[in-house]
């Protein structure tokens, strides 16, 4: 990067700082921070679900399996097309019935109606800490992109990446505190077209006439990356079982379905983010972590991408391409700090230690809480290495605890709250001591190499079935 790149790199974040300072100013309740006063349009909301769930982290990470697989990692977004249309036409229907009469704000508002509060709080509790380490994937995502391209070198003999980590958190964290639904989403919208235009119009042109042509393409990769099927079966189940069910469980998720204006928006929104995320964005970010494979074949998966972006774009465009890549990667990290800061604030602090509190003391109680939770994810980001596996990590400790329980509650009037609190707390607990090898699975289980989530879901269900059978069932949608 020259010094053009980085004078566009600084403006362009200064404006969207500039965003979240102004609304800011605008809000002035919980509801306007969280969910955006209930007024955003389906456009604005698609875009923001695809750069919160794509255009961060996932960017990396799709990079990263493009460069180690070729075409076939693009199934790992086919898994946002699938959940997306699958929210639209048989979940969001019945939330957006519930929000019309009782102004829902949090995911475990919507199991609090369903079950009791005890089953909210333990949701509130997965979703949090679930969300917590989400946050920390993309200031990973973040920290590696800043390595490769803008801080390659750092002062005080640190290490690169963890200089870069506590740089972009210091960003994405300020951000975050002062800003709310509504700049996250209307700046997710100008990030996602950015960044998308960046890619498609300018990154893949110039990088294919730099390597002289698909012809080169082909002949420097194996067959094998330009075909769909180069994926082993269990690999493929493997992301249909940890990220389809996030989009039923997902607070993120739930909060754009409150801040849309009525469930035709709503279902709109899905739509369009089900497209962008597949095929768009899958076949672009695979496409172009092919292309690093062939310019830099030695490098860390998941830092090739960001080294192409950094040296072979013309001048002035790099500095437009990075920034809009860090705005994603911003617009991911604090939507989930965002999700993870309602499920503390809402569902647990103001509801069982601080009551009766102000609209405006609620505002700061959340802004502090962010800041907090931003710390927190730091420290986690810090003993991660790889992007894709923090995302998967935390999407399997949510959906392993929350997904059977809210199916449960909009398909199956017989289920309970003593069957939901059982499912969330054995589904998710097995699934953490299995991640942090505090369990282990036996030889024979081992070797069919399922992710941890597909035990935790099975033992959620198990859990969740038998127990409702024996006790006494609860209202339901």
């Amino acid at each position: 990067m020259l010094v053009l790149d980085y004078i566009i790199f600084a403006l362009y974040m200064l404006g969207v700082l500039a965003v979240g300072l102004y609304h800011f100013r605008r809000n002035k309740s919980a509801e306007d921070y969280y969910v955006g006063s209930r007024n955003i349009k389906a456009h604005h909301v698609g875009l923001s679900i695809v750069a919160t769930d794509v255009g961060g982290g996932f960017s990396i990470g799709l990079g990263g399996v493009g460069f180690t697989m070729g075409l076939s990692g693009s199934w790992l977004l086919f898994t946002g097309l699938v959940g997306a249309w699958l929210s639209a036409v048989f979940i969001i229907p019945r939330v957006k019935k519930l929000d019309a009469v009782h102004g829902m704000m949090t995911f475990p508002d919507f199991l609090r109606y369903r079950y009791n509060g005890t089953v909210a709080l333990l949701a509130a509790l997965i979703s949090g800490i679930g969300y917590l380490g989400f946050t920390a994937a993309q200031l990973l995502a973040g920290a590696k992109l800043a390595s490769a391209t803008i801080l390659p070198r750092s002062p005080f003999g640190m290490d690169p990446i963890f200089f870069a980590l506590l740089v972009i958190a210091c960003i994405t964290i300020a951000y975050t505190v002062v800003g709310g639904l509504k700049a996250v989403i209307y700046t997710d919208t100008i990030q996602w077209i950015i960044l998308l235009c960046g890619l498609i119009l300018v990154t893949i042109p110039v990088t294919l006439y730099k390597l002289g042509g698909l012809s080169v393409l082909r002949e420097s990769l194996p067959p094998a990356y330009f075909s769909l099927t180069n994926i082993k079966a269990v690999t493929f189940f493997n992301w249909m079982i940890t990220i389809i069910p996030i989009w039923l469980v997902g607070m993120t998720l739930y909060q754009r379905m409150f801040a849309c204006r009525n469930e035709k928006e709503a279902r709109k929104a899905w739509y369009i983010a089900g497209f962008f995320e597949y095929p768009v964005m899958a076949f672009t970010g695979v496409f172009l972590g092919m292309c690093a494979r062939v310019v830099f074949p030695e490098a860390e998966s998941e830092m090739a991408l960001p080294m192409l972006i950094r040296d072979l774009l013309p001048i002035g465009v790099t500095g437009i391409v990075i920034a809009s890549y860090f705005s994603a990667i911003m617009s991911t990290a604090d939507s989930c700090l965002m999700a993870s800061s309602g499920n503390f604030v809402n569902d647990i602090i103001e509801r069982y230690i601080v009551k009766d509190i102000s609209p405006k003391k609620s505002i700061r109680l959340s802004m502090l809480a962010t800041l907090v939770i931003g710390i927190a994810a730091v420290v986690l980001a810090s003993h991660f290495v790889k992007v894709l596996d923090a995302i998967l990590y935390a999407y399997s400790f949510m959906v392993s605890g929350l997904f059977i329980p809210t199916l449960g509650a909009f398909f199956w009037k017989r289920g309970t709250s003593m069957g939901a609190l059982l499912a969330m707390a054995g589904g998710g607990g097995l699934t953490l001591l299995l991640m942090t090898k505090l369990v282990a699975l036996p030889g024979w289980l081992q070797v069919t190499g399922l992710d941890f989530s597909a035990y935790g879901i099975g033992f959620s269900a198990i859990l969740y079935i038998v127990t409702s059978l024996l006790t006494k069932a609860q209202k339901n949608v």
